[in-house]
């Protein structure tokens, strides 16, 4: 069998990022619940016409809070298929891995006051 070339595993790689994206979107409501909000801040963001650097830090945020969580669904996932029952070690994995979604969703709530108190007062 010949060697894929280069090129058609990367687009064959983007495709599968891509359906896990979409099935990231569809299956997880905490993801579903972060897309909502990441819409609703990018309306304001046109509201009040915030400036480049503004877009950047706010996408960034978006960005890492989706990212991060679709992280923490994945080991979720492979924890449960690990073991299936309560167990301690894999609660543990899971809180540690809730609280990387939280530090980023935190952070990502600080970066959206600083870009949006001034503009409100």
């Amino acid at each position: 069998m010949p060697k894929e070339s280069f090129l058609k595993n990367r687009i064959r790689s983007v495709g599968f990022a891509l359906k896990g994206m979409f099935l990231l979107l569809r299956t997880e409501a905490s993801i579903k619940i972060q897309f909502v909000i990441a819409l609703f801040i990018t309306g304001i963001g046109f509201y009040f016409e915030i400036s480049r650097m503004e877009w950047i830090m706010q996408l960034l945020a978006i960005g890492m809070v989706m990212g991060i969580e679709g992280m923490n669904t994945a080991v979720e996932k492979i924890a449960d298929y690990i073991q299936p029952k309560y167990d301690l070690k894999i609660g543990l994995i899971k809180d540690i891995s809730a609280g990387a979604v939280m530090i980023v969703s935190i952070i990502a709530t600080i970066v959206g006051l600083i870009i949006y108190v001034p503009k409100l007062i």
